[in-house]
């Protein structure tokens, strides 16, 4: 697949991150002129391409994890990949990633059950991973919008 999709896929995708588990024929009926088929044809080529994919999303204060922080981490020059790693790999941590430079090298999203126990967290454990120098703690009180509600738009119309 090139790298554009069109309106009919950008329609799908839209209806797909509203319910995941609509179905074929209910996305057709929202799509004026296309049938189960043609869905069915794009569905199976956007998960074959890896334009998507089917997972499921874990809302963390549903199951005991209010607090969500974003852990922006200092590291020693040369670390920030190793630190990156060592932090995907830790329970309590959603998100991460590491810049090519910048103030901050690394960056983490982290629940848990309550602020007190997000800060020794942040200190006793992501702290004491080698190479971190310092971390930075910003509590999340709300996200309005997050990774998986994103609607990917028009590269023709976006062009800078």
């Amino acid at each position: 697949m090139s790298n554009k999709i069109d309106p009919v896929d950008r329609e799908i995708i839209k209806l797909l991150l509203k319910d995941g588990r609509m179905s074929n024929t209910e996305i057709a009926r929202h799509l004026e002129g296309v049938s189960e088929r043609v869905v069915r044809y794009r569905i199976g080529k956007l998960i074959k391409e890896k334009v998507i994919r089917v997972s499921a999303v874990v809302d963390p204060g549903a199951i005991g994890f209010p607090v969500v922080a974003d852990v922006w981490v200092e590291v020693e020059a040369g670390h920030a990949i190793k630190v990156a790693k060592r932090l995907a790999e830790l329970d309590l941590v959603r998100y991460v990633s590491y810049s090519a430079g910048g103030m901050k090298d690394v960056t983490a999203q982290v629940v848990a059950l309550n602020v007190q126990a997000l800060y020794t967290y942040v200190d006793e454990v992501i702290g004491n991973v080698p190479g971190v120098q310092r971390t930075q703690t910003m509590l999340i009180p709300d996200v309005l919008k997050d990774v998986n509600d994103w609607v990917p738009p028009d590269l023709e119309a976006n062009q800078v």
